[in-house]
């Protein structure tokens, strides 16, 4: 992405039935907290992110995003009844010289395909796509793709798709990275499983620069880590490995193979951070870490934003990482199921979080109570019956 595109930011976002959700409509910050119950749509919120970047990413487009999906019948949400079809809208500013809005609506026809229904780009409140169009009407086959996918139709517009392709999604699986060989035929996959081949594939001087930020970085999580290098064994194939300090003098290398998972999953997200500069989608970075280490991950991403712009949309359950006080309650999304779908608003609209903070307890004594599931007691009973 060229510096201009390096500022853009998604600042809204528009979902009608979308999975989980019948209906929302949020304004997005440069950080985004997700928070709240299992299965409460915060992994399918990301994921409408990633459908933006399906439609404009090679091998992707419309069709294949729906199908990477399961369809437009699995992506409807439950909720819909009658009302069949599916919108994304989304609002991308750039500082103050430049506004997109995207909107996407789409239905099932009676192929089973995605069907576009609506698409429209529109730029400083200028119109510069709106569809379907005459040449739509004359040949509906057109309304299978998207005008996101089609160089040949996108130049007005092309800065724009070029920050939706450059959306990452992050979540490691450690068992995926240890075993080198599944990531045959894998690329960019978002569970870690050519994160090996993404590291050996970067150029020297910058995989270097990175590795010793890693490990300077790990140093505090990972005390005996004293190296971290790429190696590639008598097949070619790559790893990472670590030099760990102990009772020997010259200490011990160790491969992936050995890592624990905290330290292949805090690895996967530093390289991650420091990766691109599109929008960030991150699914519990605290998984397998220290708390200790979970409360400064806030500091770490409103670190790397002032540097690069970047913009961190991540999920969690952790109260430690909601412990850090420069997190702005307008930051924080809360997700609260009900039987007409999902309902998303900032904590910020709530007078009651207000109040316990004025009150002088922190954002996740306030926050994490509001996504306690019902009567989770009723765990203890397993096996009673």
């Amino acid at each position: 992405m060229s510096e201009k595109n390096k500022m853009l930011r998604f600042a809204n976002i528009r979902l009608k039935n979308w999975k989980n959700f019948a209906q929302v409509d949020v304004d997005i910050k440069n950080r985004v907290i997700l928070v709240g119950p299992n299965a409460s749509g915060k992994s399918n919120f990301l994921d409408a992110f990633r459908f933006l970047r399906d439609l404009a990413s090679p091998g992707g487009g419309f069709q294949e995003a729906s199908r990477r999906r399961g369809g437009v019948g699995t992506i409807r949400c439950l909720a819909a009844r009658r009302d069949s079809e599916i919108e994304i809208g989304v609002v991308i500013e750039q500082q103050e010289s430049t506004r997109w809005e995207f909107e996407i609506t789409f239905k099932q026809d009676s192929q089973r395909r995605a069907r576009l229904i609506r698409e429209k780009v529109v730029r400083n409140d200028q119109i510069l796509l709106i569809r379907p169009n005459e040449e739509d009407k004359q040949d509906p086959e057109r309304l299978t793709q998207s005008h996101v996918e089609q160089v040949n139709v996108n130049r007005d517009f092309r800065e724009m798709v070029s920050f939706f392709a450059s959306i990452r999604y992050l979540h490691i699986v450690p068992q995926l990275v240890r075993e080198p060989d599944r990531s045959v035929g894998r690329l960019n996959d978002p569970f870690g499983g050519d994160f090996l081949e993404q590291i050996a594939k970067t150029p020297e001087k910058t995989r270097a620069a990175r590795l010793r930020r890693i490990q300077n970085a790990l140093s505090v999580a990972v005390p005996q880590l004293s190296a971290i290098e790429l190696w590639r064994d008598e097949r070619g194939t790559p790893h990472l490995r670590g030099k760990y300090e102990h009772w020997r003098l010259r200490g011990a290398w160790q491969t992936e193979d050995q890592f624990s998972d905290g330290t292949l999953r805090l690895m996967g997200l530093l390289w991650a951070v420091m990766e691109g500069d599109g929008p960030l989608l991150l699914e519990e970075p605290e998984l397998s870490l220290h708390p200790e280490v979970v409360r400064y991950l806030p500091q770490m991403f409103a670190r790397v934003q002032r540097r690069t712009g970047r913009q961190v949309i991540l999920s969690t359950h952790s109260p430690e990482l909601l412990q850090d006080e420069g997190i702005g309650l307008d930051e924080v999304l809360v997700f609260r199921p009900t039987t007409g779908g999902t309902k998303v608003e900032a904590a910020s609209s709530f007078d009651d979080v207000r109040n316990l903070l004025n009150g002088g307890l922190t954002l996740a004594e306030a926050i994490i109570p509001k996504t306690r599931p019902d009567s989770p007691e009723q765990l203890t009973l397993l096996g009673d019956s």
